[in-house]
């Protein structure tokens, strides 16, 4: 083909045999006479090839024009990634790009057995792939020759001094040859990068690859408002309603990770973890999984998912929000790859509206502002998917004829119709029934609005008020009690009116419409959380008779305090000056603070001068 002329054959029928027909921008800009055999500082998004990029841009180097290697001695490339699985993910991309060259690849990462890796270094290697901090052990123990290195390449170098490896990346760069290339891959380039450039490359080409927006083209980006109370049944609806063939969650924290692990692991949801207090083989188990099919769901956190390519990743989910417009881009990223479609999708609590905003004007994103899929949203598209299924196209075998004139003779049409829909469903986890939501057709100016406008509860019109066995001496507060309320009925803020806190119970008032479905909710012994017994009450409720307790006796004043808690001189005058309103024996000498001879200031009704303070030298 005419684009492969320029690769090296080896690599050219690689790419090939893969289904290669078009190079991405970048893999065309790293080809380009510009670049040659000098070193390179390349800005690409992840996704845009360019793993297969630096392969094919640092093979003539390599190979220095013979078509295979040689016997494999001392490594002739170096491959640093941020991350263990970026890393394997590198070495496994370029274990098929150079194939037919006989290249030998070892791997050197954090979480596998070293003594393996040195044996494997022993035997002889072309190309070496690791992370900063094994490489460095391995350079450090003698066990990584770096006497004969062509070339380096640099992958995610921005992440690489984001996790703190520049003492590490400074190393290993002063280990390796003065005449070797050196070739920076980094999704963007700011002054760290640019001086790390400086000090260790030589003339370098910078290379911006053009067509970086095309990858986020091909991604479709909804932001789903819900109700703080349903952030979870939200993710289980989207999950449901994509039924995406691998689909990622990206979370901020392990502990979410692992809440929300057990959570769909409960719902019936095929899910693996990817965190960083797993094993090195935890996590490729994992990742596995995903690509074989026996997961379809992975939870991760953004570190342990850097640079991972999953081939069938349809539907990325934000369970929390991206902290950053670069995170929300490599977040969306694994998804929406070498022309694919997908979906990025942000659950966006309501309060949360106005930073999703900002957070995807500052990425140059466009989203889709909806609400998430309702259960009877996601029941439809099971009916749609049961309609379309394949199966149905198939002509009847001969060795099911019999069996399926068997069942239509014994329990009809009908009937086995309903079992097929109960078994297909029956394998599905349940939908969530979602907490309704103000309607998005509301222009931004109309919800900045609604959201600046103070909450008034003097309007709340027919309501019902409840009392609830706990108060403030149990230490009762609005913050934990609305949440409680809405996931007990269903409701959301909206339908919680005033809340009255007495000493030893809590009045709460209830929208009229929603009453009987929060008294049906508590069940038959009317009670929250096992403990908080509710009582409807008629009316108003009387506070000046509930929980009601007798003032305590006022204290008396502290000595260093005036008549209304004000502080009091030190020294005070025996008469009010003209004009001063206060009675009489608040002025009176305390017999206390009487130091004859030393009189501090005049009893003219000034206040007491304070002292400067000196000023330091």
């Amino acid at each position: 083909m005419s684009s492969f002329e320029t690769i090296v054959p080896a690599l050219a029928q690689a790419l090939e045999k893969r289904g290669y027909a078009t190079l991405t921008p970048v893999q065309k800009a790293v080809l380009g006479p510009e670049l040659g055999e000098a070193d390179a500082l390349v800005s690409a998004q992840t996704g845009s090839g360019k793993t297969v990029a630096f392969g094919l841009a640092v093979a003539p180097t390599l190979l220095g024009g013979a078509q295979r290697f040689a016997a494999a001695g001392a490594p002739l490339g170096l491959v640093v990634a941020p991350t263990r699985e970026l890393a394997l993910q590198v070495r496994r991309e370029l274990e098929w790009l150079y194939e037919l060259t006989g290249a030998g690849i070892a791997s050197c990462v954090g979480g596998m057995d070293m003594r393996t890796e040195r044996r494997a270094l022993e035997r002889g290697a072309h190309i070496v792939v690791g992370t900063p901090g094994r490489l460095r052990d391995h350079i450090t123990r003698g066990a990584l020759d770096m006497s004969a290195l062509k070339a380096v390449v640099l992958d995610e170098a921005d992440e690489m001094l984001d996790l703190g490896f520049r003492e590490d990346l400074e190393f290993i760069l002063d280990a390796a040859p003065a005449e070797r290339r050196t070739l920076m891959f980094s999704a963007t380039v700011p002054r760290s990068i640019a001086t790390l450039a400086q000090g260790y490359q030589r003339d370098a080409v910078r290379i911006t690859a053009g067509g970086e927006e095309k990858q986020h083209l091909d991604i479709e980006y909804r932001a789903l408002s819900v109700a703080p109370a349903d952030r979870e049944n939200a993710i289980i609806n989207v999950l449901r309603y994509y039924e995406a063939a691998n689909a990622m969650v990206f979370c901020n924290t392990r502990a979410a990770v692992n809440h929300l692990t057990a959570r769909f692991n409960n719902r019936n949801f095929s899910v693996v973890a990817l965190s960083g207090e797993l094993s090195q083989n935890e996590r490729s188990h994992a990742l596995q999984a995903m690509r074989d099919g026996r997961a379809r769901v992975c939870i991760a956190t953004d570190v342990a998912a850097r640079g991972i390519d999953l081939p069938n990743l349809e539907l990325v989910i934000h369970a929390d929000l991206p902290t950053n417009p670069e995170t929300l881009l490599h977040r969306s990223g694994r998804t929406g790859r070498a022309g694919r479609k997908g979906v990025s999708a942000l659950i966006v609590p309501g309060n949360a509206r106005r930073r999703t905003e900002r957070l995807l004007a500052n990425a140059g994103l466009a989203a889709t502002w909806a609400s998430p899929p309702s259960a009877d949203e996601v029941l439809r598209r099971d009916d749609e998917r049961i309609l379309a299924d394949p199966s149905f196209g198939e002509p009847v075998k001969d060795e099911e004829r019999d069996f399926a004139a068997a069942l239509l003779e014994r329990h009809g049409a009908e009937l086995v119709a309903a079992a097929f829909v109960r078994l297909c469903r029956g394998s599905r986890s349940a939908p969530e029934d979602l907490i309704d939501v103000a309607p998005f057709a509301l222009s931004k100016e109309k919800f900045a609005r609604r959201e600046e406008a103070p909450s008034r509860r003097d309007d709340f019109g027919d309501s019902v008020w409840f009392s609830l066995s706990v108060g403030r001496r149990q230490n009762a507060e609005p913050r934990w009690l609305i949440p409680m309320l809405c996931r007990t009925a269903g409701m959301s803020k909206r339908e919680i009116g005033a809340i009255k806190m007495q000493p030893e119970e809590t009045f709460v008032q209830i929208a009229a419409d929603w009453a009987d479905r929060f008294v049906a909710a508590t069940g038959p012994d009317r009670k929250l959380q096992g403990s908080i017994a509710v009582r409807r009450i008629d009316g108003t409720p009387d506070l000046s008779r509930a929980g009601h307790q007798p003032p305590k006796p006022e204290k008396k004043p502290h000595r260093g305090k005036g008549i209304h808690g004000a502080p009091q001189n030190k020294f005070e005058k025996r008469a009010p000056s003209q004009g001063d309103q206060r009675p009489a024996g608040a002025f009176e000498q305390k017999p206390w603070a009487k130091k004859p001879g030393k009189p501090k200031f005049e009893t003219t009704g000034a206040p007491k001068p304070k002292k400067a303070k000196k000023r330091k030298s």
